[in-house]
């Protein structure tokens, strides 16, 4: 798709992967209630509690974001419900619950109307963003502290349950999946970006898996090495990446109160993934994070092995730990290759225009997905979209006037 065409159209494959994602986040929940009851039936009342918690925990401040962004929306962005109801739902935590229902009804109507409106296009584009944000969010909330708890307790009491296995398989599925989602629907957001090919999204899955399965086992180790070690750790590394999310400059929400539980929860991301929050290239940002977060987890890897080994007990896990740094390389071979050969930019460049990240090229701007009315745009949408992809100068389109930005690898 060349600039300046219609964006990707909404279709039965797109309804049928929203309706997907909902049935994973459904089976997910499914999964943590199974893993906190059998903890419970055996006794082991503080590990179910903790699951628990993390549950509750990432479920607040997803709905909190939810209601946060549904106040902020012009009236025409917002389901056609009463205020009250709406209130309600988020306060029962059925509120993202809601979104998604609400998103496959709309995306049935668009896919099977009889003369395609690009008014509703746009429309279930701003609602299938909303919900992949926050599926991220409570994916890095709950998914990935739940994952090292599941291995922890599996590497402590030697043994796996199938309701374990269940929640692991379910959590890193989730958390692959959100990043994708993630990244393909920002660029549906967009009139003159590619979307991601089957092969650029298979390779795109996979680097991001292998970079954050070491990083959950090494954390996972140190804590069976020192269980409240973990409780000092956390906070200091998120407390750091929070103190550089804020120096970036993020201004995501509408005020500055909410705009801080956003930089918190990316700071969680952060933790264990790479996510970009601001606009400018990425490159040395980014080898400034890996650079950092393999340190610290080739630290708490080392930590374990000088502790622990030798130890005929844990000699199996030897191999794991030995195979977390090639894991974590592999990813980063992966992202390399998908930027060099996978990337939307390489059609991009065969007909001659600019789709890549940290592009040094020229572009004619962005051009966003709107509504018939000019106010109707998703303030969230435009500006990750100006962090995420580059633009060289003020735009004609009338939803954009920014500064450069590059496109992240999220």
């Amino acid at each position: 798709m060349a600039p300046g065409a219609a964006p990707p159209r909404f279709g039965p494959w797109q309804l049928a992967l929203a309706a997907g994602g909902a049935a994973a986040a459904a089976l997910d929940v499914f999964a943590d209630g199974w893993v906190a009851a059998e903890y419970a039936r055996r006794g082991q009342l503080g590990w179910a509690a903790l699951v628990l918690a993390l549950l509750a925990a990432a479920s607040v401040a997803t709905q909190a974001c939810s209601w946060l962004w549904l106040r902020s929306d012009p009236p025409a962005l917002r389901p056609d419900v009463p205020p009250w109801l709406l209130a309600a739902l988020h306060l029962l935590q059925l509120g993202f619950l809601f979104r998604c229902l609400h998103a496959l009804k709309v995306g049935w109507k668009v896919c099977w109307a009889e003369e395609e409106e690009e008014e509703e296009q746009s429309r279930m584009a701003f609602l299938s963003h909303d919900i992949s944000m926050l599926r991220l969010f409570e994916t890095f909330l709950e998914n990935t502290p739940q994952l090292t708890l599941l291995l922890y307790v599996i590497l402590w009491t030697n043994k796996a349950e199938p309701s374990q296995g269940l929640g692991i398989c379910t959590a890193f599925l989730c958390v692959t999946w959100s990043l994708l989602d993630y990244h393909q629907s920002l660029r549906s957001f967009l009139q003159d970006k590619y979307e991601l090919s089957r092969g650029s999204s298979i390779i795109y899955f996979l680097w991001n898996l292998f970079l954050i399965c070491p990083r959950i086992l090494t954390v996972a180790l140190f804590a069976l090495l020192w269980p409240y070690a973990v409780a000092v750790h956390f906070p200091l590394v998120w407390l750091a990446m929070f103190l550089w999310v804020s120096l970036q400059g993020t201004d995501f929400m509408e005020a500055p109160g909410p705009e801080q539980l956003y930089r918190a929860m990316v700071a969680v991301i952060l933790y264990f993934s790479w996510f970009n929050v601001a606009p400018g290239r990425t490159l040395h940002r980014s080898i400034i994070y890996h650079s950092f977060i393999l340190a610290d987890s080739t630290l708490l890897a080392l930590s374990w092995l000088w502790c622990r080994f030798p130890s005929d007990e844990d000699s199996y896990l030897v191999p794991v730990v030995s195979a977390a740094l090639p894991c974590y390389l592999l990813g980063l071979a992966l992202r390399v290759t998908y930027y060099k050969w996978l990337h939307p930019n390489v059609r991009a460049q065969q007909e001659g225009v600019s789709d890549e990240v940290d592009a040094n090229g020229r572009s004619d701007g962005l051009g966003f997905r709107s509504l018939s009315v000019p106010d109707l745009v998703n303030r969230r949408m435009r500006w990750l979209a100006q962090t995420q992809f580059p633009v060289s100068q003020p735009s004609e389109q009338p939803f954009l006037n920014g500064a450069a930005a590059a496109e992240s690898a999220v």
